[in-house]
């Protein structure tokens, strides 16, 4: 995202949204805004055509709520038990477990939804969690656009098809790294939410203590420890007694038996599973991984590279270093891709960059949509989709790629390490 003669840009015209880039978006707009409607009243979404719900992802919120409702907050994460109120709801049975495995906080959320019939909590819970995310990718993009990059990005397609948190995750990663440079304290509380996902807080305490972000460390810290507090005086001690009970039979089902099958996952673990990997194998490469994401990002957030890279890596570093990585969690990386169209509007794209990132959106149709709703699916097709290159390892590449060019937009060498991303235009 220079412009220099040897890397020619794609528009010159300083701020012009290039338009294969805006008709790429709009036709993904169009797709995501039109598919469910005309879904839902075809019995494809949310309930079929003969009145029996269609077993999604959601469900295991419901019913959660419900259990929570019922005054039994620590049997929602007693699989069969779950399960009993999830075919009571739908009225046909599935195979497997839709299990509910998120810490307590994550109740209050799931015991809200519940209070509503079904299908209003399903669209409810996409159209809520929908808002701030289409707020924070349109606050670093920086102007309108913003907003139908958001939805055109493919992940929309998969996360509101199944009823997941993506929207609600990429929006706080969006709004922790949009809201550090100007306010701290507040993007601590989004990072202090964001504990409902505790696979994600690997990185961010190592980027901040070495980039000295000391409000935004203890005020994420103060979030959280109040969020297990208050669920703890809601659902009680056990709550959080099952919660820890059944975590690692959580683990052992899904990153040593695979029961939700290797290439549904997205992370480097479950690609060295897929391929016959032993388990000590896959974890030696996990976290041969995760250490190089963390270290490069510390190299990163102690230099003078702009703000902008800074972001984008961090989010997309964040999906690099858990095992346990759906395709819904990619949703996040929306919001790398925002940062880096943030850089190219100002300063002009690369000739490669936008076939770049339109290659890496067309691989998606290719990558498992959800583990839950088709259970059947051909062999040589998920040979194929196991051997996509991880598409956040893609994504740090390009914006760390992009942060050692010496025609990028630079720091200036008396400026703080973050003072050259504006947050609030």
């Amino acid at each position: 995202m220079a412009t220099s003669e040897s890397e020619p840009v794609t528009d010159r015209k300083r701020g012009a949204i290039p338009p294969a880039l805006f008709n790429a978006c709009f036709a993904l707009l169009v797709i995501n805004v039109c598919y469910f409607p005309v879904a839902y009243v075809s019995g494809m979404w949310i309930w079929a055509t003969s009145g029996l719900g269609i077993p999604t992802d959601f469900v295991n919120v419901w019913a959660a709520g419900k259990l929570v409702l019922d005054g039994h907050p620590a049997l929602a994460y007693d699989w069969d038990i779950q399960k009993q109120v999830e075919l009571a709801l739908l009225g046909q049975d599935f195979p497997g477990y839709f299990a509910w495995h998120y810490p307590p906080p994550f109740l209050f959320v799931a015991s809200l939804l519940a209070m509503l019939p079904y299908s209003v909590a399903f669209i409810g819970w996409m159209a809520a969690s929908l808002v701030p995310y289409l707020a924070v990718v349109r606050g670093i993009v920086g102007r309108p656009f913003g907003l139908m990059l958001a939805i055109a990005f493919p992940m929309v397609f998969s996360n509101t098809l199944v009823g997941q948190n993506g929207f609600l995750t990429a929006a706080l990663i969006g709004g922790t790294l949009y809201l550090i440079p100007a306010r701290p304290i507040l993007a601590g509380v989004c990072l202090g939410l964001l504990s409902y996902k505790p696979q994600y807080g690997l990185l961010f305490p190592i980027v901040l203590i070495a980039a000295s972000q000391w409000r935004v460390f203890i005020s994420a810290g103060v979030t959280a420890v109040a969020m297990a507090l208050a669920s703890w005086l809601a659902f009680g001690t056990e709550s959080w007694q099952a919660f820890f009970h059944w975590m690692p039979m959580f683990s052992q089902a899904f990153l040593t038996e695979g029961k939700a099958t290797w290439w549904k996952l997205q992370s480097i673990f479950s690609l060295v599973r897929y391929f016959g990997g032993t388990e000590p194998l896959a974890w030696a490469f996990q976290w041969v991984l995760t250490a190089s994401v963390a270290t490069v990002l510390v190299l990163m957030w102690r230099s003078r590279v702009p703000y902008t890279l800074k972001a984008a890596a961090l989010a997309a570093g964040t999906l690099l270093t858990t095992p346990y990585l759906f395709m819904y969690d990619m949703m996040v990386l929306a919001i790398p891709v925002a940062f880096l169209v943030r850089i190219g509007l100002k300063n002009g794209f690369r000739a490669y960059e936008l076939p770049a990132l339109g290659c890496a959106a067309g691989k998606i149709p290719f990558s498992p949509s959800s583990a839950s709703t088709s259970p059947e699916r051909n062999s040589k097709e998920a040979s194929f989709r196991a051997m996509v290159p991880p598409k956040a390892l893609v994504a740090l590449t390009n914006a760390t790629g992009t942060a050692v060019s010496p025609a990028v937009e630079t720091a200036s060498p008396s400026a703080p390490c973050c003072s050259t991303f504006p947050p609030w235009t």
